[in-house]
């Protein structure tokens, strides 16, 4: 077993353990913006480190290069999608929308 393998084997439980643990919260807590804030990890921590997994696992060339851009895409992504619908749920709930 080679240093890179072990590397990708570590990445790829990490994001796996990232997005199950953010499935088990979303079904614990209550409340939409407790459960924003718990899907946040899944798309800002778990796909990019699954992502990067990948680009290790497929070498130097196009294939790591996509991946990589796919992982940056959702931790840029996720992020910014979180906080413009964690502002619009607040500002709802401070009128009193559901």
């Amino acid at each position: 077993m080679s240093g890179t393998h072990i590397a990708v084997l570590v990445l790829l439980w990490a994001g796996v353990a990232s997005v199950l643990l953010s499935v088990a919260a979303l079904i614990r807590l209550r409340g939409p913006l407790m459960r924003l804030h718990a899907l946040a990890a899944a798309s800002c921590l778990g796909l990019p480190l699954l992502a990067v997994a990948v680009a290790l696992q497929e070498g130097a060339g196009r294939a790591a290069v996509k991946s990589l851009l796919i992982g940056l895409v959702f931790a840029a992504g996720g992020t910014a999608s979180a906080i413009a619908v964690g502002k619009v749920t607040s500002e709802a709930e401070k009128r009193g929308e559901r």
